[in-house]
């Protein structure tokens, strides 16, 4: 294990980079997600999912295994399936994902 986590990729905390504090996976491909700045809301993954080269990987049972990489911060599944957190994000605030004061 070692010498798996030595050579990955270790994404720089540079400001404006997201962190996803808490997931969940709910019915119909909809991620539950909580980011560090306290913007919170659902995103739908089912166009995704369903595509040829994500629901190979990713049957519909298997998208409740969703988990957080502790290195990368990506949002990822067995298998190899990785989701950026930024771009997770950005799709959340844009759907007017509000922080919790």
């Amino acid at each position: 294990m070692a010498y798996s986590l030595k050579n990955r990729r270790y994404r720089s905390r540079r400001a404006g980079y997201r962190t996803v504090m808490e997931l969940r996976a709910e019915r119909d491909y909809m991620l539950w997600l909580r980011f560090d700045d306290g913007v919170e809301g659902h995103v739908y993954l089912g166009d995704l999912m369903t595509t040829a080269a994500y629901g190979a990987q990713v049957g519909e049972s298997d998208f409740f295994k969703v988990v957080v990489d502790p290195i990368s911060h990506a949002v990822m599944w067995e298998g190899g399936v990785h989701l950026d957190p930024d771009v997770l994000y950005r799709n959340l605030a844009s759907q007017g994902g509000v922080p919790l004061h």
